[in-house]
């Protein structure tokens, strides 16, 4: 079993929320609820992963908060 970590947003516009895999090229998708949007997600990876693991272009480290005067 693999673990991803997904960054999620969500689009003020559409009301949708937004997910991807940072550093995996195709691993993204939008849904109505955080629930379909995992599910979405992993019907994404699952779909990608089928033609062998990926090269991640880059990884997630974390989240940092900037103070700005």
């Amino acid at each position: 079993m693999n673990i991803y970590t997904a960054i999620i947003e969500k689009c003020p516009e559409t009301n949708l929320y937004v997910g991807y895999v940072p550093g995996f090229p195709g691993a993204h998708t939008q849904a109505e609820t955080l629930d379909e949007l995992n599910s979405n997600l992993r019907e994404v990876l699952e779909m990608l992963l089928k033609d062998g693991e990926p090269t991640c272009e880059t990884y997630f480290v974390g989240t940092q908060t900037v103070m700005v005067k």
